[in-house]
């Protein structure tokens, strides 16, 4: 792997991590497409060590007040304290999964078929979402109930294609709550995620024992963090005023696409 490979793959993986067009299913179509079949497991998780820390860095006084809210005597807004559990609430559906149905994620899951199924579906539930919720509901409207059912449905992002911020930001408007509310818990709801993925199989190589590691991988974790934080203030100010229908057009242009691509043989 080429050291552009590697920003490449890591600009793909950032900025499809969070736009609602799915990052897994992007880079099953760049590995399928493009030949770019030699990356490792150890430079996956290097990239998404990049996308949680963009997370983590532009989302920092949520954090920070959900991490002072647990000291001893803190006299922190209560609410992020709630927040907090939440966000470990709606993570545990998702863990689940992975933890489950991780050796068909990586196997019968990887299919451009599948990817061609979900890129369209959900595109479709996400037109279904801006056609006909409500979107009244601001943030400080997340109860536990909702975060459950949000975090239930990114469990289903284990499926390539179907993209972790597509299904939860749809189920968050269908729900009620407005486009940057959804999009915020989204990617708040994220990092859990992200964080135990990566040490789930940053364990699995401390194992197995760490592949040489060379400046490629340097390369890709700057360009995931990058493009993951750029990617996210990006569509924070977005949401204000516009909709997800050029990111609905593009998931079904891109299905299109791959569909005929892999009907004629390409």
């Amino acid at each position: 792997m080429t050291g552009v490979d590697a920003v490449f793959l890591g600009v793909l993986q950032g900025a499809t991590e969070f736009l609602p067009v799915s990052s897994s299913g992007h880079l099953i179509l760049a590995e399928y497409f493009l030949g770019l079949t030699d990356t490792s497991l150890a430079f996956d998780v290097t990239l998404h060590l990049g996308t949680l820390l963009a997370v983590l860095s532009y989302f920092w006084k949520d954090w920070f007040g959900m991490a002072t809210a647990l000291l001893p005597g803190s006299h922190e807004d209560p609410d992020y304290r709630r927040l907090l559990f939440f966000l470990l609430a709606g993570t545990v559906p998702g863990a689940a999964a992975g933890y489950f149905l991780e050796g068909i994620a990586s196997t019968v899951f990887r299919s451009p078929w599948i990817v061609v199924a979900t890129l369209s579906g959900v595109a479709l539930l996400l037109w279904l979402a801006e056609k006909k919720a409500r979107q009244k509901l601001d943030f400080s409207k997340i109860n536990l109930k909702s975060a459950v059912l949000i975090g239930i449905s990114q469990a289903l992002a284990i499926v390539p294609g179907t993209s972790r911020s597509g299904i939860t930001i749809t189920t968050g408007l269908f729900l009620g709550f407005n486009r940057r509310a959804a999009a915020r818990f989204s990617f708040l709801l994220s990092a859990p995620i992200i964080a135990g993925a990566g040490l789930y199989e940053g364990l699995k190589l401390w194992e197995n024992g760490f592949a040489c590691m060379g400046l490629d991988y340097v390369w890709g974790f700057l360009a995931s963090l990058i493009s993951g934080y750029v990617v996210i203030a990006f569509l924070m100010r977005y949401l204000v005023h516009h909709t997800f229908y050029p990111f609905i057009y593009y998931r079904l242009v891109l299905a299109a696409i791959v569909a005929v691509a892999l009907l004629v043989g390409t």
